[in-house]
Formats: structure tokens, sequence, C-alpha cells
């Protein structure tokens, strides 16, 4: 059975209100190594037994703790951690799109990265495309690709209008291009731009920080 997105949505947020007491947070932390008894947290915690049962009670409230009772001694009982305790705390999935068109100023380096980059983390196609493309891709963004095993050398920078279609769902990693195409539906990664210094340390942060942004857009996309 599919759950409601305004019931997980408001799960995720009584989740999130839990944890966001330090308290709380340093029990869910101990929780993901093992289950403790209530006598063993308060130790941990040094804190008094009536504080430590409203806490315990929020955490199992949110849906993050649950309690069972010691095989060896009844009267004794252990908190373990939720199964799924952590799931869909961190944003859920969100868009669909046909393709996902990652598009800069020239589409010499950080679009043509950013869309080889996708291919090796979703199964949804990419592309890139420019709003003003170079003759060819920039040397340093070839090198680079390169160095992680990834192959640009036999790709070409591409005009966005040649290559934009519906169903697209649009990354910027231009500021240059974000701002010229203001009311364009989708997302923008502001990445400073590796030409602009040329250096192999450009390239490589640029790399790093596309390289991170479509790790974590990845897993909230599906194919429409």
């Amino acid at each position: 059975m599919k759950t409601n997105p305004v019931d997980a949505f408001r799960a995720r947020v009584a989740k999130h209100a839990a944890l966001a007491d330090p308290a709380r947070l340093r029990i869910v932390d101990l929780l993901t190594l093992g289950d403790f008894s209530p006598t063993e947290l308060q130790a941990e915690l040094g804190m008094p037994s009536n504080l430590l049962s409203h806490h315990l009670r929020t955490l199992e409230g949110a849906g993050l703790a649950t309690r069972h009772r010691s095989e060896a001694d009844r009267r004794r009982s252990y908190i373990r951690l939720a199964a799924g305790a952590l799931d869909g705390l961190a944003p859920g999935v969100e868009h669909g799109a046909g393709r996902v068109l990652f598009v800069c100023t020239r589409n010499s380096a950080r679009s043509q990265l950013a869309a080889a980059l996708w291919q090796q983390v979703s199964d949804i196609p990419s592309a890139s495309a420019g709003t003003h493309p170079a003759e060819r891709i920039a040397p340093g963004a070839i090198d680079v690709a390169r160095r992680h095993g990834l192959q640009l050398a036999n790709r070409s920078p591409r005009r966005l209008d040649q290559v934009a279609g519906d169903g697209d769902f649009v990354v910027t990693v231009c500021d240059n291009a974000h701002e010229e195409l203001t009311g364009l539906a989708g997302v923008h990664w502001s990445v400073p731009d590796p030409l602009r210094i040329n250096t192999e340390e450009a390239f490589e942060n640029a790399f790093t920080d596309i390289s991170h942004r479509i790790n974590g857009l990845a897993p909230r996309m599906h194919a429409a």
C-alpha cells in the first residue's frame, strides 16, 4: 500500500522535531549501536529518570524507538531503534523527469562534467547544452574527467535550443546561464567557473562540487 505523501511528510516532521533536542539526538546515536535499558541510558547521559522518561516517550511517539521486556528479568526493559527509524529523514523523491539537462554558458566544462557524472549514478538519461556554446570542450575539463575515469574527449558543445526538449529537468550549473534563463523551470547550482582560474585545482574543485550535488539529487529523481 502506498503511503500518503502528506502523512509521510508529517511523519518526517515529527522525527525531525524529536531529534531537534540534543539529548534525544544523543539517545538515537547510542541506539544505532545497540539496545540500552533506561538505567543504562540514564547513566550514559547523566540525567534524572523523569527527564529520560520524557525523552523516551517522545522518541517512541515519533516512531524512532521501541521498547521490549528482558527475557531474563521481566521487570527490566530495553530500548531499541525502531525498524526503519531513520528512513525518510533525508528529503524524499520529489521530481520526475524524462531527462536531466545540465546547462552552462559555453557547455565546455561544468555542464559536460555534470552530464557524464549523472550517467554513473542514475538510469534517467542526461544531456548538456550551453546558452552560448564554445567551439570545443576545455582541456582542463577533459583532463579532470580522465583522472576520474570519465571520457569527454569525443563530445562537442551544443546550443540549448538544439538540445532542450519537453520533459527535461533543467539544472543550470552556471550563474550566467541561470540569470539569462530567468523563469526556466528547474534548479540552479552556483558552481564557480574553473576556466576563470584555469588550473588543475580549479577543475578538481568544480568536479568535486558537481559530484556531491549529483549524488544528492539523483536519489530524489524518478523517471517520468
